[in-house]
């Protein structure tokens, strides 16, 4: 096996987690998608194709990354739901990844948002209506990020066939 081969198995790799990342906060997301493209341009024997591939890549992470924070920004505004309920939200998800597996970084993360909002609101019906706006809006956010990384992946496919090809 050639080092070319081995980079671009590894870079495959790692471009796979970061798509998951973008689902699972736990794991390295988009960054992780645009390094992994980098290194593949740099080393992966690609050529000319690598930068194309790198640049067209690239957009796709940083409009999926844009869009998502901005997105989830726009709707967490509209609520009035201040940062500081998602910071809570995401302390006590780490928190609960480690109590509860599998499922504990969602329970976690919604906990932590009901509380928070529930000390803020001090209405459990508000705070339930408030925790729930922002649930959709991180989940809106994740899922355009997950769409764009997925295009960025799928042109990382596209460009190792080209390579392979000519």
């Amino acid at each position: 096996m050639n080092p070319q081969t081995v980079v671009t198995v590894l870079c495959g790799l790692a471009i796979l987690v970061g798509v998951a990342g973008t689902i699972i906060p736990v794991l390295p997301g988009s960054i992780l998608i645009g390094l992994s493209l980098l290194a593949w341009a740099i080393w992966g024997g690609a050529g000319t194709t690598g930068w194309v591939v790198f640049g067209v890549g690239l957009l796709f992470v940083l409009a999926g990354m844009a869009a998502g924070a901005v997105l989830t920004g726009r709707k967490l505004k509209q609520h009035n739901i201040p940062s500081r309920s998602v910071v809570a939200g995401l302390v006590l998800g780490v928190a609960g990844l480690f109590l509860i597996p599998v499922v504990g970084l969602v329970v976690g993360f919604a906990a932590g948002l009901l509380a928070s909002e529930f000390h803020r609101t001090r209405t459990f019906r508000t705070a339930v209506a408030s925790s729930w706006a922002a649930l959709k809006a991180t989940g809106l956010g994740m899922i355009v990020e997950f769409g764009l990384a997925c295009l960025a992946a799928s042109t990382w496919v596209v460009g190792v066939w080209v390579a392979a090809v000519a």
